[in-house]
């Protein structure tokens, strides 16, 4: 009997000396780590889930930007940091697809260094036109194209951007010959636009938005399976008549390998509630994004799918990694 009692002694012990860790979970706040810039549209979207995140926990949720390498240094810190579910991703595609893409020596594999959690939304690419070009509609900029072979000029965020494998994904799909002219980001590349210096963009909706209601650019098409809530007269590329080019900007979240499931099913639940409140359905419609919470394996199907299909992309278009 003293054996026994031994054996169940040892066996309330050894729960007991486990399960408060994971019973407590989280005791401290959360950090999320965000490899973009202080504004953009992808730390805007994670500082509003972030709140309602932390709302649902009971721990703050705190936001991280950590830039630098094209999203590899901070996607590489939490793809090493412990899987204990303190610390969470902002992923997207660049992060997790068009890295992979082209770069094959990342310092961490987008799909076994982490752990799903859920999917938050989608924002297409949109494809957009100078007022003072002739073409009026995809269907006439893509006839323009192939009359000028090489004369008209398309821009985008930079080289090796999601917005420029978009672009060559159009172009491939259009079967069409337009100069790429890489820019920094989207600012001076609209203002281009409007003046007519360059034909043509590749651009997320949220900077493009005001200019294209204020008729100072004409939107051909959005690059997504169905139309934006924000552009809802704006044809897709399939109604525009360039079908296979769908290219969006997902957004998720995720976490580094081996946080446990318990875990993981709090933060799915706590994401998923978040970008249920009408606050951040708003502020996504906004941003331009359609909002799309998801479970963890939609987000895991995303990465693997698109990461063959940006692959195929740069290898066709002999795109080098800027770096």
């Amino acid at each position: 009997m003293m054996r026994a009692a031994l054996g169940l002694t040892a066996v309330f012990a050894a729960i007991v000396g486990t399960s408060p860790v994971r019973a407590e979970w989280p005791d401290r706040p959360i950090k999320m780590v965000v490899p973009f810039s202080a504004g953009s549209s992808s730390d805007t979207i994670a500082r509003i889930v972030a709140v309602k995140m932390g709302e649902r926990l009971g721990q703050q949720v705190v936001v991280e930007n950590r830039v630098g390498g094209s999203t590899v240094i901070g996607t590489d810190s939490v793809a090493k940091s412990a899987p204990d579910g303190y610390t969470l991703l902002l992923a997207n595609t660049t992060t997790h697809a068009a890295s992979a893409a082209l770069n094959p020596n990342l310092p961490f594999d987008p799909v076994k260094d982490f752990a799903p959690v859920a999917m938050i939304g989608v924002s297409p690419f949109v494809l957009i036109g100078a007022t003072q070009t002739e073409a009026k509609t995809l269907k006439d900029f893509v006839a323009l194209a192939k009359a000028k072979p090489g004369s008209l000029s398309y821009a985008s965020a930079g080289t090796g951007t999601l917005a420029h494998l978009a672009g060559e994904l159009f172009k491939r799909n259009a079967n069409v010959d337009v100069t790429h002219v890489p820019y920094r980001g989207s600012a001076q590349s609209m203002i281009d636009l409007m003046q007519g210096r360059i034909d043509f963009s590749v651009s997320t909706i949220p900077p493009t938005l005001q200019h294209i209601r204020e008729g100072k650019l004409r939107a051909y098409a959005t690059m997504s399976e169905k139309r934006n809530p924000s552009l809802p007269d704006v044809p897709t590329v399939a109604e525009a008549g360039v079908p296979g080019c769908e290219a969006a900007l997902w957004t998720a979240v995720v976490v580094p390998t081996g946080v446990p499931a318990d875990i993981l099913k709090r933060l799915n639940a706590a994401v998923l509630a978040a970008v249920a409140t009408p606050e951040i359905q708003q502020a996504m419609v906004i941003q331009g994004i359609d909002p799309e919470p998801g479970p963890p394996e939609a987000v895991a199907e995303r990465i693997k799918t698109d990461i063959v299909k940006w692959k195929d992309v740069v290898a066709a278009a002999k795109i080098s990694s800027p770096q």
